[in-house]
């Protein structure tokens, strides 16, 4: 494993519960959770659910802080990996976790951050990006986490810890 992707999802609540708050973009109560992926789209890990009404950078350094602890739980080396990520996770802090936790960020630059970041991006590494879209998409597959019915938010993250086993059981 050489490189990885991050992305988030926000998923409707119906029933509310833990970790739901109300997302203007959505027009419903959501809860988001950031996916990392490896280079072929398999989710690896997964962060703590967060209320919707929160964007993807928000806790982003402890969230993922969490996630490498799992994985290094697990045995799975995160030292000199690349990280892909849109320009939503484009904050310092997040770039300092990434080398604190020796991975290289192959993040694209927020306009929005009001600088002009001179930052490398390799673009051929940052096209790979897209299997973690993909990855969404199988999650979105699964009618039991499309739209979230659980209460509890642990429930709601083992059901999607469930869909990850599928889809690695798929790849096989």
């Amino acid at each position: 494993m050489s490189s990885v992707q991050l992305d988030g999802t926000h998923t409707p609540a119906k029933r509310g519960g833990e970790a739901v708050a109300y997302q203007g973009r959505k027009k419903c109560k959501t809860s988001n959770m950031l996916i990392l992926s490896d280079s072929k789209g398999i989710p690896i890990a997964c962060s703590e659910p967060i209320s919707g009404n929160h964007n993807d950078a928000f806790n982003l350094t402890q969230n993922f802080d969490s996630m490498v602890t799992s994985l290094k739980a697990s045995n799975i080396s995160v030292d000199g990996l690349f990280l892909n990520a849109d320009a939503g996770f484009d904050t310092v802090s997040f770039r300092n976790c990434l080398f604190k936790h020796d991975i290289f960020d192959n993040i694209d630059n927020n306009k929005r951050n009001g600088k002009n970041d001179v930052s490398f991006l390799d673009e051929a590494l940052y096209k790979q990006r897209f299997v973690v879209e993909r990855t969404n998409a199988w999650l979105d597959a699964f009618k039991a986490i499309l739209v979230r019915f659980e209460t509890k938010s642990s429930h709601w993250k083992a059901l999607n810890i469930i869909a990850f086993c599928i889809i690695i059981l798929r790849q096989l």
